[in-house]
């Protein structure tokens, strides 16, 4: 199944009740591929995990090559290089391997913030580049989401000025789960991009339902000033496994790989080969993320809570208490929520789980609210 047949398949589902039962689903995602998650602590609703994976194939692939833990990395990177850019159809050469979308997010912020380089961003956005660029001495420009809680490309790009190095855009944004534009979007490219690199956060962009919704990985193919990260965190239920990557022209991944601090290991390389083959899981987890927000939005509606309709395996809903309050409240009850998020710091992040989560988090905050 391609990325469009995928996305109208599960909008499709969605629209027609088909992800509130499991009868809806069609056989190849109501297979189980993995078991049913072990986790024996609180609900963990607040790292926008997959708490489904690792599935059943990565895992027998681990366990076949745990020969291969006492081996350094470099001789097991080119295939998982040569399986990323035949899925992204990039020459290998715009490949950067990462220890997760972490350490490429931090290498490309010391990249382009050393020595006072300025970066634009969006506020509230994921933090990781900003933070460790502000450390090697670069002004970010944080530029305040707009009403609708979406990235505000026209405010950011009056920001620019001829010491702008870097633009970040997360996309879909976390923690509002916002997606922008897709035709606005490739407009601010055109009109920023030769004045400072962009960079594209594709964490989420998996969970995307939207019809030929595309990757900023077709300007990189062009050979425009853009890097795209992505990760097999999420979808792919590898988060402890600390693997991601980076697509870029090959000038801009050569200063990006030059500039890795850790790489990754060699058992999150077999790893993540493994995960690109498995669509059953693939497919599965994308029809419980559903499900997951599904439940979510009804609970919200119930309690008369707003929230924003997420593109992401996330919901970002306004709470109308202080944050760490609410977080307080609700670990005590035995459920984990997202940190806050200033300054929307009513505004409370919670992460899709298994139903059994979803339950919890109802129930917690139910009582709560009442």
């Amino acid at each position: 199944m391609n990325t469009t047949d995928r996305r109208q398949w599960l909008k499709t589902m969605a629209l027609g009740g088909g992800l509130t039962l499991m009868g809806g689903i069609p056989a190849m995602a109501r297979m189980a591929p993995t078991p049913a998650p072990t986790w024996a602590g609180p609900a963990k609703l607040n790292a926008n995990e997959n708490p489904f994976g690792p599935s059943e194939a990565v895992r027998k692939a681990v366990a076949d090559n745990m020969d291969a833990g006492c081996r350094y990395p470099f001789a097991y990177s080119r295939a998982l290089v040569r399986a990323i850019a035949a899925k992204e159809e990039v020459p290998e050469s715009c490949v950067v391997l990462t220890g997760g979308s972490t350490e490429g997010l931090k290498a490309t912020g010391l990249v382009y913030g050393i020595d006072g380089g300025e970066i634009i961003a969006a506020d509230p956005t994921f933090q990781a580049l900003l933070t460790y660029a502000e450390y090697f001495g670069a002004y970010v420009h944080r530029v305040p989401l707009d009403n609708a809680l979406g990235h505000d490309l026209e405010a950011m790009h009056r920001r620019v000025t001829s010491r702008t190095r870097l633009i970040f855009i997360c996309n879909p944004n976390n923690p509002s789960g916002t997606l922008l534009n897709p035709g606005v979007l490739k407009d601010f490219i055109s009109a920023t991009e030769k004045q400072a690199v962009i960079f594209s956060d594709e964490a989420y962009y998996d969970f995307i339902t939207e019809p030929d919704y595309p990757s900023m990985v077709s300007f990189v193919k062009a050979g425009h000033n853009v890097i795209v990260s992505k990760t097999f965190s999420k979808v792919y239920g590898l988060a402890g496994f600390r693997i991601g990557y980076l697509i870029a022209r090959p000038d801009i991944a050569r200063r990006l790989r030059d500039s890795l601090m850790a790489n990754t290991n060699t058992l999150a390389l077999i790893a993540a080969e493994a995960a690109l083959k498995d669509d059953a899981f693939y497919q599965y987890s994308l029809v419980q993320n559903e499900k997951a927000k599904a439940h979510i939005y009804a609970a919200l509606d119930n309690l008369g809570l707003p929230y924003i309709r997420s593109h992401t395996n996330f919901v970002f809903f306004k709470s109308g208490m202080e944050i760490s309050d609410l977080i307080g409240k609700m670990t005590a009850k035995g459920v984990q929520i997202g940190r806050p998020f200033p300054p929307l710091t009513d505004w409370a992040r919670i992460s899709t789980g298994t139903m059994e989560d979803m339950k919890a988090f109802t129930q917690a905050l139910q009582s709560i609210m009442a």
